[in-house]
Protein backbone atom coordinates (compact mmCIF):
# COMPACT_ATOMS: atom_id res chain seq x y z
CA UNK A 1 0.00 0.00 0.00
CA UNK A 2 2.58 2.30 1.04
CA UNK A 3 4.77 1.34 -2.45
CA UNK A 4 1.66 2.47 -4.44
CA UNK A 5 1.18 5.48 -2.86
CA UNK A 6 5.21 6.46 -2.97
CA UNK A 7 4.53 5.20 -6.72
CA UNK A 8 1.63 7.46 -7.33
CA UNK A 9 3.23 10.91 -5.43
CA UNK A 10 6.29 10.39 -7.87
CA UNK A 11 4.13 9.64 -10.88
CA UNK A 12 1.97 12.79 -9.80
CA UNK A 13 4.95 14.89 -9.21
CA UNK A 14 6.81 13.76 -12.88
CA UNK A 15 3.65 14.70 -14.97
CA UNK A 16 3.37 17.95 -12.90
CA UNK A 17 6.55 18.57 -13.74
CA UNK A 18 6.06 18.19 -17.59
CA UNK A 19 2.40 19.08 -17.56
CA UNK A 20 3.67 22.68 -16.98
CA UNK A 21 6.70 22.71 -19.37
CA UNK A 22 6.98 26.30 -19.59
CA UNK A 23 7.58 27.51 -15.87
CA UNK A 24 9.45 24.08 -15.12
CA UNK A 25 12.02 25.73 -18.40
CA UNK A 26 11.64 29.18 -17.20
CA UNK A 27 12.58 27.71 -13.45
CA UNK A 28 15.47 25.14 -15.29
CA UNK A 29 16.82 28.02 -16.78
CA UNK A 30 16.97 30.86 -13.85
CA UNK A 31 17.97 27.98 -11.14
CA UNK A 32 20.75 27.05 -13.67
CA UNK A 33 21.99 30.59 -13.78
CA UNK A 34 21.93 30.95 -9.93
CA UNK A 35 23.34 27.38 -9.25
CA UNK A 36 26.33 28.76 -12.18
CA UNK A 37 27.22 31.91 -9.70
CA UNK A 38 27.01 29.90 -6.45
CA UNK A 39 29.86 27.23 -8.60
CA UNK A 40 31.56 29.79 -9.32
CA UNK A 41 31.84 31.16 -5.97
CA UNK A 42 32.27 27.88 -4.39
CA UNK A 43 35.17 27.32 -7.05
CA UNK A 44 36.68 30.68 -5.77
CA UNK A 45 36.45 29.74 -2.02
CA UNK A 46 37.77 26.29 -2.90
CA UNK A 47 40.66 27.58 -4.60
CA UNK A 48 41.48 30.03 -2.11
CA UNK A 49 41.51 27.51 0.26
CA UNK A 50 43.69 25.52 -1.06
CA UNK A 51 46.86 28.46 -2.05
CA UNK A 52 46.72 29.06 1.57
CA UNK A 53 47.87 25.56 2.47
CA UNK A 54 50.37 25.89 -0.18
CA UNK A 55 51.33 29.39 1.22
CA UNK A 56 51.33 27.70 4.58
CA UNK A 57 53.49 25.20 3.54
CA UNK A 58 55.60 27.18 1.74
CA UNK A 59 56.11 30.51 3.82
CA UNK A 60 57.79 30.01 7.32
CA UNK A 61 59.99 31.40 9.34
CA UNK A 62 64.13 31.59 9.18
CA UNK A 63 65.83 31.14 12.74
CA UNK A 64 69.58 31.83 12.24
CA UNK A 65 71.70 30.47 15.35
CA UNK A 66 74.84 32.02 17.24
CA UNK A 67 78.03 31.35 15.44
CA UNK A 68 79.35 29.84 18.42
CA UNK A 69 76.67 27.48 19.00
CA UNK A 70 78.12 23.76 19.70
CA UNK A 71 76.21 21.07 17.20
CA UNK A 72 74.63 19.70 21.02
CA UNK A 73 73.43 22.55 21.52
CA UNK A 74 71.97 23.48 17.79
CA UNK A 75 70.63 19.60 17.44
CA UNK A 76 68.87 20.53 21.37
CA UNK A 77 67.48 24.31 19.88
CA UNK A 78 66.08 22.56 16.80
CA UNK A 79 64.14 20.10 18.95
CA UNK A 80 62.53 22.55 21.21
CA UNK A 81 60.89 24.14 18.06
CA UNK A 82 59.84 20.97 16.67
CA UNK A 83 57.90 20.87 20.31
CA UNK A 84 56.29 24.12 19.38
CA UNK A 85 52.53 24.17 18.76
CA UNK A 86 51.61 25.00 15.37
CA UNK A 87 55.00 23.74 14.29
CA UNK A 88 54.58 21.70 11.08
CA UNK A 89 58.42 21.14 9.59
CA UNK A 90 61.79 21.96 10.47
CA UNK A 91 64.76 21.83 8.22
CA UNK A 92 68.36 22.15 9.34
CA UNK A 93 70.39 24.63 6.93
CA UNK A 94 74.16 24.58 7.38
CA UNK A 95 76.69 27.67 7.06
CA UNK A 96 77.92 26.30 3.89
CA UNK A 97 74.17 25.42 2.44
CA UNK A 98 73.47 29.05 2.98
CA UNK A 99 76.64 30.25 0.87
CA UNK A 100 75.47 28.37 -2.03
CA UNK A 101 72.01 29.24 -1.68
CA UNK A 102 73.39 33.06 -2.11
CA UNK A 103 76.12 31.83 -4.61
CA UNK A 104 72.74 30.59 -6.92
CA UNK A 105 71.50 34.01 -6.82
CA UNK A 106 74.37 35.36 -8.03
CA UNK A 107 74.67 33.02 -10.94
CA UNK A 108 77.47 34.14 -13.66
CA UNK A 109 78.36 36.66 -10.65
CA UNK A 110 79.64 34.32 -8.37
CA UNK A 111 83.39 35.60 -8.26
CA UNK A 112 82.06 38.18 -5.88
CA UNK A 113 81.68 35.55 -3.20
CA UNK A 114 85.77 34.05 -3.69
CA UNK A 115 86.63 35.57 -0.26
CA UNK A 116 83.16 33.76 1.80
CA UNK A 117 84.78 30.33 0.81
CA UNK A 118 87.33 30.27 3.93
CA UNK A 119 85.88 32.80 5.79
CA UNK A 120 81.82 32.64 5.81
CA UNK A 121 80.13 35.19 7.28
CA UNK A 122 76.47 33.39 7.17
CA UNK A 123 74.71 31.98 10.01
CA UNK A 124 73.15 28.18 10.13
CA UNK A 125 69.88 28.19 10.33
CA UNK A 126 66.34 26.38 10.99
CA UNK A 127 63.83 26.72 8.17
CA UNK A 128 60.55 26.46 10.00
CA UNK A 129 57.40 25.92 8.08
CA UNK A 130 53.67 26.29 10.26
CA UNK A 131 50.49 24.67 10.22
CA UNK A 132 48.26 27.94 10.41
CA UNK A 133 49.42 31.06 9.22
CA UNK A 134 47.61 32.86 11.69
CA UNK A 135 50.10 31.48 14.43
CA UNK A 136 53.20 32.41 12.45
CA UNK A 137 54.05 35.69 14.95
CA UNK A 138 53.07 34.29 17.99
CA UNK A 139 54.99 31.10 17.09
CA UNK A 140 58.39 33.72 16.09
CA UNK A 141 57.87 35.20 19.36
CA UNK A 142 58.00 32.01 21.43
CA UNK A 143 61.70 30.72 19.35
CA UNK A 144 63.09 34.17 19.98
CA UNK A 145 62.96 33.67 23.53
CA UNK A 146 64.70 30.56 23.31
CA UNK A 147 68.90 30.27 23.97
CA UNK A 148 71.26 30.48 20.80
CA UNK A 149 69.26 32.14 18.76
CA UNK A 150 70.71 35.01 17.08
CA UNK A 151 67.75 36.42 14.94
CA UNK A 152 64.20 35.78 13.27
CA UNK A 153 63.23 36.53 9.76
CA UNK A 154 59.63 36.08 8.56
CA UNK A 155 57.31 37.85 6.60
CA UNK A 156 54.88 38.67 9.07
CA UNK A 157 53.38 41.68 7.73
CA UNK A 158 52.84 39.88 4.19
CA UNK A 159 51.53 36.63 5.56
CA UNK A 160 48.82 38.88 8.03
CA UNK A 161 48.02 40.56 4.20
CA UNK A 162 47.22 37.42 2.58
CA UNK A 163 45.40 36.04 5.91
CA UNK A 164 43.09 39.50 5.70
CA UNK A 165 42.63 39.11 1.45
CA UNK A 166 41.78 34.77 1.58
CA UNK A 167 39.45 35.80 4.83
CA UNK A 168 37.29 39.00 2.96
CA UNK A 169 37.00 36.92 -0.07
CA UNK A 170 35.67 34.06 1.83
CA UNK A 171 33.20 36.02 3.53
CA UNK A 172 31.79 37.86 0.77
CA UNK A 173 31.36 34.49 -0.94
CA UNK A 174 29.70 33.43 1.87
CA UNK A 175 27.20 36.33 1.84
CA UNK A 176 26.61 35.80 -1.78
CA UNK A 177 26.42 32.26 -1.55
CA UNK A 178 23.59 32.83 1.44
CA UNK A 179 22.05 35.09 -0.81
CA UNK A 180 21.43 32.84 -3.81
CA UNK A 181 20.42 30.09 -2.22
CA UNK A 182 17.56 32.07 -0.76
CA UNK A 183 16.99 33.73 -4.60
CA UNK A 184 16.93 29.84 -5.89
CA UNK A 185 14.22 29.29 -2.91
CA UNK A 186 12.27 32.20 -3.64
CA UNK A 187 12.34 31.23 -7.46
CA UNK A 188 11.33 27.54 -6.87
CA UNK A 189 8.49 28.57 -4.62
CA UNK A 190 6.92 30.77 -7.13
CA UNK A 191 7.24 28.46 -9.76
CA UNK A 192 5.18 25.42 -8.09
CA UNK A 193 2.57 27.88 -6.52
CA UNK A 194 1.60 28.70 -10.05
CA UNK A 195 0.60 25.39 -10.46
CA UNK A 196 -0.63 25.15 -6.86
CA UNK A 197 -2.98 27.95 -7.91
CA UNK A 198 -4.27 26.05 -10.82
CA UNK A 199 -5.00 23.01 -9.27
CA UNK A 200 -6.70 24.97 -5.89
CA UNK A 201 -10.05 23.13 -6.78
CA UNK A 202 -8.41 19.90 -6.99
CA UNK A 203 -6.40 20.54 -3.67
CA UNK A 204 -9.68 21.29 -2.20
CA UNK A 205 -11.49 18.73 -3.01
CA UNK A 206 -8.74 16.07 -1.77
CA UNK A 207 -8.91 17.76 1.14
CA UNK A 208 -13.03 17.59 1.95
CA UNK A 209 -12.41 13.92 1.32
CA UNK A 210 -9.78 13.74 4.05
CA UNK A 211 -6.08 13.79 2.04
CA UNK A 212 -3.69 14.61 4.45
CA UNK A 213 -1.66 17.38 3.73
CA UNK A 214 1.89 15.63 3.32
CA UNK A 215 -0.14 13.10 0.74
CA UNK A 216 -1.59 16.55 -1.12
CA UNK A 217 2.22 18.15 -0.85
CA UNK A 218 4.48 15.25 -1.86
CA UNK A 219 3.67 15.29 -6.08
CA UNK A 220 4.42 19.33 -5.71
CA UNK A 221 7.89 17.93 -3.58
CA UNK A 222 8.77 15.85 -6.17
CA UNK A 223 8.55 18.33 -8.68
CA UNK A 224 10.69 21.39 -6.77
CA UNK A 225 13.36 18.04 -6.30
CA UNK A 226 13.06 17.11 -10.19
CA UNK A 227 14.04 20.99 -10.75
CA UNK A 228 16.54 21.04 -8.16
CA UNK A 229 18.61 18.00 -9.21
CA UNK A 230 18.49 18.48 -13.60
CA UNK A 231 19.50 22.42 -12.39
CA UNK A 232 22.07 20.85 -10.47
CA UNK A 233 23.07 18.40 -13.49
CA UNK A 234 23.16 20.78 -16.06
CA UNK A 235 25.21 23.40 -13.61
CA UNK A 236 27.79 20.44 -13.05
CA UNK A 237 27.79 20.03 -17.22
CA UNK A 238 28.34 23.84 -17.64
CA UNK A 239 31.08 24.24 -14.98
CA UNK A 240 33.15 21.26 -16.05
CA UNK A 241 33.39 22.68 -19.43
CA UNK A 242 34.59 26.49 -18.38
CA UNK A 243 36.68 25.44 -15.55
CA UNK A 244 39.66 23.87 -16.47
CA UNK A 245 39.83 26.06 -19.35
CA UNK A 246 40.02 29.34 -17.13
CA UNK A 247 42.14 27.64 -14.63
CA UNK A 248 44.82 26.46 -17.27
CA UNK A 249 44.45 30.47 -18.51
CA UNK A 250 45.50 31.71 -15.02
CA UNK A 251 48.25 28.98 -14.55
CA UNK A 252 49.78 30.27 -17.73
CA UNK A 253 50.45 33.86 -16.32
CA UNK A 254 53.75 34.70 -15.23
CA UNK A 255 52.54 35.15 -11.34
CA UNK A 256 51.39 32.21 -10.81
CA UNK A 257 54.76 30.56 -12.41
CA UNK A 258 56.57 33.05 -10.00
CA UNK A 259 54.81 32.22 -6.55
CA UNK A 260 54.95 28.29 -7.10
CA UNK A 261 51.11 27.76 -6.80
CA UNK A 262 48.38 25.87 -8.71
CA UNK A 263 45.25 25.79 -8.97
CA UNK A 264 42.38 22.68 -8.22
CA UNK A 265 41.76 20.59 -11.10
CA UNK A 266 38.25 20.26 -11.63
CA UNK A 267 38.65 16.13 -11.23
CA UNK A 268 39.83 17.08 -7.44
CA UNK A 269 36.91 19.14 -6.59
CA UNK A 270 33.75 17.07 -8.12
CA UNK A 271 32.84 15.24 -5.96
CA UNK A 272 32.59 18.06 -3.43
CA UNK A 273 30.94 20.03 -6.05
CA UNK A 274 28.54 17.34 -6.60
CA UNK A 275 27.93 16.46 -3.03
CA UNK A 276 27.02 19.68 -2.56
CA UNK A 277 25.03 20.62 -5.80
CA UNK A 278 22.45 17.38 -4.96
CA UNK A 279 22.12 18.67 -1.48
CA UNK A 280 21.59 22.22 -3.02
CA UNK A 281 18.78 21.24 -5.23
CA UNK A 282 17.13 18.78 -3.28
CA UNK A 283 17.22 20.86 -0.40
CA UNK A 284 15.68 24.12 -2.73
CA UNK A 285 13.22 21.96 -4.29
CA UNK A 286 11.95 20.77 -1.08
CA UNK A 287 12.17 23.90 0.80
CA UNK A 288 10.65 25.83 -2.07
CA UNK A 289 7.56 23.59 -2.80
CA UNK A 290 6.73 23.81 1.30
CA UNK A 291 6.86 27.07 1.25
CA UNK A 292 4.74 27.59 -1.69
CA UNK A 293 2.01 25.32 -0.48
CA UNK A 294 1.69 26.80 3.03
CA UNK A 295 -1.46 29.29 1.76
CA UNK A 296 -3.40 26.36 0.73
CA UNK A 297 -3.03 23.83 3.02
CA UNK A 298 -3.93 26.58 6.03
CA UNK A 299 -7.13 24.79 7.71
Amino acid sequence: MKFNILGYLIKEGIRNTFKNKKSTVASLIIMCATMLIFGVFFMITENINSVMQQIEAQQGIQVFILNDATQQEIEELGEKIRAVDGVNQVDYKTKEDALNTVKNQFKDKQYLLKGYETNNPFSASYVVTVTDLAKIGTIADQIETFDHVKSITSKDETTSALLSIANGVKIFSGIILVFLVVISIFIISNTIKLTVHARRKEISIMKYVGATNNFIRGPFVVEGIIIGVVSAMLSIGFIALIYDFIAAKIMASPLMGTMGISLMTFSEIFNLILIVYLILGIGIGVLGSILSMKKYLEV
